[in-house]
């Protein structure tokens, strides 16, 4: 076997069982993953040298085709409503399988850190039957430098092969697609998808299970932090705004998607970015725009100009899932120790399609503990198949349900500590509709948001006047400069105040029904900071 790059050579490919390989490239750089892609036709190069790939019948994750072994240990610790499981039988006859299909082929591995804060990361290697793959997953997660690699071994194994395709039968999964989850051997298995984000909420997934033990939260948020050393978090689904709201030009990039809160303060579990660029503009977001058009970058399902090969961001033909990969260095403020010191503000961003939700409001300890637990937006047509014209709530709890393998109780307990021993202000704000729900009304102005958040940051939001929302209880401001006075209170902004009305009383409605699951495992407190129930049943 042709075996190339630094690595440690008393650790290798078959210590994981692998054999029989054609070739094996241990951690490649870009240039040499870009000339192995392009030569072997995975990918083409955009006009301004990143590199395009498109990931064929799978354009995001696919949740229930994620499974994991269910042993004496997993037994107890996992969150089965939340989770699919297989047997140890089923999952090692399915690595038997992977490991005879990798026999006669060239492979890319790369050797990678989970965690920025060295007390918590997880070492982690990874096989890839792509180039692109390979540096997909090299632009994702934290690289060692070269002089740690000759000693690495890894804690974490993933193995991705697209090419392979699962047996429902024999292997206990759903389809051919499997992502396969073994947390007592510490091995992740991926195969039938070319969708590259599945290795890095694999390696997401196992920090969720294994870090709440040591004390510490994962989260599924962005986060930077002021010249002050004044750090945020922002929470939110895919489409929310966490890149794009974390990427100030003011402030200091910790990460954009995943990170811990300990003892010492927030850490990213990631050394790039993963923006969703559907509709991105150079205007809008200077910083996303410049790091997805240079080389380096990795874009999915991006369109490209037939000719020129300049890449056109406003097309959503392929999928609404367009994606730039790019390393976190590419933004120029962003932080070399992907570190900093306990936050002094949380926000949670809901992209509200119905157009209710103020733009910003300030939520109470219990408030921000149910709305964290119930993790709120709102789907839109063409953003997945099968939606229709009128918005579609979507409840993930904690902001990222199908990435929690614990009870969503542990999360929101060991965020609800955090919070109090830190003094944490807590914030709602909606990146989604006002005026009417989507279709009608228009999407909030980027720039109120920014003026708001800004404001929310520095402080000086605490002083404006507040009112009470009607619906949800949570106080929300009256004015900002800068800021139409209108937009704050979005009855306002609705041409058919009736309509708003019928509208916000559903949706009242969709949170007390979704909530009804947590009641029982939330304190009185946080029960009551529900929107009012009354309203709904009316």
């Amino acid at each position: 076997m042709q075996e190339t790059g630094l690595r440690n050579g008393a650790f290798g490919a078959d210590k994981f069982g692998l054999k029989n390989l054609k070739a094996l490239y241990w951690n490649f750089g870009a240039p040499q993953l870009y000339e192995h892609s392009l030569g072997a036709g995975e990918a083409v190069l955009s006009s301004d040298g990143a590199l395009c790939a498109d990931t064929g019948e799978f354009t995001g994750r696919s949740p229930k085709d994620k499974f994991t072994v269910r042993d004496a240990t997993t037994e107890k610790n996992m969150w089965w409503a939340g989770n699919q499981s297989i047997t140890s039988g089923q999952f090692e006859a399915l690595y038997q399988d992977f490991i005879k299909h990798a026999e006669g082929m060239a492979l890319f591995a790369q050797d990678l850190y989970g965690g920025a804060d060295p007390n918590l990361r997880i070492k982690t290697r990874v096989f890839t039957e792509l180039a692109w793959h390979s540096l997909f997953i090299r632009t994702l997660l934290i690289r060692p430098e070269a002089s740690e690699l000759q000693d690495f071994v890894p804690e974490l194994t993933i193995i991705d092969l697209p090419s392979f395709r699962a047996d429902p039968q024999r292997h206990g999964v759903r389809s051919e697609n499997v992502v396969a989850i073994d947390f007592a051997r510490k091995i992740v298995l991926i195969g039938g998808s070319y969708y590259a984000g599945e290795m890095k909420k694999s390696v997401f997934t196992t920090l969720n299970y294994y870090l709440p033990e040591k004390g510490v939260m994962p989260m599924h948020c962005s986060a930077n932090v002021g010249p002050d050393g004044d750090a945020a978090i922002f929470f939110g689904l895919s489409g929310t705004g966490k890149t794009t709201l974390s990427a100030d030009p003011n402030r200091t990039l910790i990460g954009d998607d995943e990170h811990g809160w300990g003892d010492d303060g927030i850490f990213n579990f990631e050394g790039g970015c993963y923006a969703k660029c559907i509709n991105l503009s150079q205007e809008a977001e200077p910083e996303i725009y410049a790091a997805s058009k240079r080389f380096g970058a990795v874009l999915e399902n991006v369109v490209l100009d037939k000719n020129t090969r300049e890449p056109d961001f406003d097309d959503g033909s392929k999928t609404e899932n367009t994606r730039s990969a790019y390393p976190l260095d590419f933004i120029p403020n962003a932080s070399r120790s992907g570190r900093a010191g306990h936050p002094k503000n949380l926000v949670m961003l809901a992209a509200d399609a119905f157009g209710v939700l103020p733009p910003i409001a300030k939520l109470s300890p219990a408030q921000a503990m149910y709305h964290f637990l119930s993790g709120y937006t709102a789907k839109v047509a063409g953003t997945e198949r099968g939606l229709g014209n009128d918005p579609e709530p979507e409840f993930s709890t904690c902001f990222g349900s199908p990435f929690l393998p614990r009870d969503p109780s542990v999360y929101g307990k060991l965020l609800r500590d955090l919070i109090a021993k830190h003094n944490v202000d807590c914030w709602l704000v909606n990146t989604g509709w006002t005026g009417g729900k989507y279709g009608t009304g228009r999407r909030m102005p980027i720039k109120a948001t920014r003026a708001l958040l800004t404001a929310a940051l520095n402080g000086s939001l605490r002083n404006a006047d507040f009112r009470t929302d009607k619906y949800f209880g949570f106080a929300v401001p009256t004015s900002l400069p800068g800021v139409e006075p209108h937009i704050l209170d979005p009855v306002k902004t609705w041409a058919d105040k009736a309509e708003f009305d019928r509208t916000a009383r559903k949706l009242v409605g969709m949170f007390a029904k979704n909530f009804a699951r947590f009641e029982k495992d939330v304190d009185a407190d946080v029960r009551a900071a529900a929107p009012d129930l009354k309203l709904a049943a009316e």
